[in-house]
């Protein structure tokens, strides 16, 4: 029996490897955009189309079975209208949406979306998640893979170093770790924060159960000047991807808006994730679903930072905690959110319930008989009524633990098997 069902499997990932190759060559198209509008709207505006090196996504899970995030990639065969690739994904501009400067005038963000790169014509299709939580389609482009428009220019190479390797890249989850205000003599300190990274992100479950499933890449290169801008202290530097804290006002919130050189700078390496160190000592970070993640490299809680906002960037995971005032209208209450570890309890049969014990009350009371259980907490998404979250505490909501709770744990789990298979 496991001899047939070993044949079965077999024979499904060679199905699955020739469809790659039908459609696909051994490298990346980067498609990049113009992302516009105010709080009510957005539009797509054409960017720009290359050609990368490396695709280090799998060659198997092709078509995301997942329906997370606020938009939506999705590119079709043009002969044949078969769908080939499909993504969903989240930015920096929905998040800008929800705050006040959005409601008083309109902005722009250059944005990517990466696939495998096409051997013929195809159609990629752009959809925004709207308030109902249904998506809308957006924008259409016809790809041409014989345009001599394509551009195959590397603009920023430089050294990779390999901080984990487990095996290749198409059957792995695979990181790539870019530095951003590490001067040219603080390599070294980059590749030590590196192996840091490693080291305390295998020391949270599930990652250290899945330690084969993963590559790390670091790619080194320098910046002008050490740290990052922190404009309400009236600091700035000259760093390669230009992270800054205080995005959206928020002093914590450190980000980039210079997508174009942070994707050149992945480039050079395969990846499924980029992650951004920060070298400095200041608080803060963040992540956004199927961009990347960032975090401060030098605060004596980094591990806890990397895991969390990893959390968003890989996992799609919410904010489990309460009180940020940046987003106070984020989740409609009458929409079931699509992140695994939220619920309005619109359709909460979709989510963890079935991690439950049957005793367990919904809503569950938020006293000690039930901290150590998973339920149906009031008070996620940064609301304090009308959004629930798994348990109590979780690394999803405070460092005060060390764990992620059980439907997080769950959640990173199948993604990471997404991607390793």
């Amino acid at each position: 029996m496991r001899y047939f069902l070993f044949i079965l499997l077999t024979g499904a990932s060679l199905v699955a490897y020739s469809q790659f190759d039908k459609y696909f060559e051994n490298k990346s198209l980067r498609f990049d955009y113009y992302h516009a509008g105010d709080s009510q709207s957005d539009e797509y505006y054409y960017d720009e189309t290359r050609m990368e090196p490396f695709w280090g996504g799998s060659k198997v899970n092709l078509i995301d079975t997942f329906n997370y995030g606020k938009y939506y990639v999705r590119v079709f065969d043009a002969a044949t209208d078969s769908l080939i690739y499909s993504r969903g994904y989240c930015t920096l501009f929905d998040e800008w949406q929800t705050i006040p400067e959005a409601k008083e005038t309109c902005k722009s963000f250059s944005e990517t979306v990466l696939m495998p790169y096409p051997k013929n014509d195809v159609h990629i299709d752009f959809y925004t998640r709207q308030r109902d939580g249904q998506f809308e389609k957006k924008f259409e482009y016809l790809f041409k893979p014989s345009s001599y428009f394509v551009s195959p220019e590397r603009k920023m190479v430089y050294p990779v170093f390999d901080a984990y390797i487990s095996g290749d890249p198409a059957n792995k989850v695979d990181i790539v770790l870019i530095p951003d205000g590490y001067t040219e003599q603080e390599m070294g300190k980059f590749i030590r924060d590196c192996q840091k990274f490693v080291r305390e992100m295998f020391d949270f479950a599930p990652y250290d159960q899945n330690k084969d499933k993963f590559n790390i890449r670091g790619v080194m290169a320098p910046s002008l000047e050490s740290g990052s801008d922190i404009p309400g202290d009236s600091i700035w530097r000259n760093t390669i991807v230009g992270t800054s804290f205080y995005t959206f006002d928020s002093e914590r919130y450190c980000m980039t808006r210079d997508n174009k050189t942070l994707r050149d700078v992945a480039s050079n390496a395969p990846y499924d994730q980029i992650y951004i160190l920060v070298n400095t000592n200041k608080y803060g970070g963040g992540g956004i679903y199927n961009q990347y993640c960032v975090t401060a490299s030098g605060n004596l809680a980094s591990g806890k930072i990397f895991i969390h906002e990893f959390g968003h960037g890989f996992a799609g995971l919410g904010d489990e905690y309460v009180g940020d005032v940046t987003y106070s209208d984020f989740y409609p209450l009458d929409v079931e959110p699509w992140e695994p570890n939220l619920t309005t309890l619109v359709d909460f049969g979709r989510k963890w319930q079935h991690l439950m014990s049957k005793k367990t009350p919904v809503p569950t009371p938020d006293i000690e008989k039930y901290y150590d259980v998973i339920g149906v907490f009031e008070g996620g998404g940064y609301a304090s009524k009308g959004i629930y979250r798994p348990m109590h505490d979780c690394l999803m909501n405070t460092f005060r633990g060390n764990e992620f709770c059980g439907a997080c744990q769950e959640a990173i789990q199948k993604m990471i098997d997404f991607y390793s298979r």
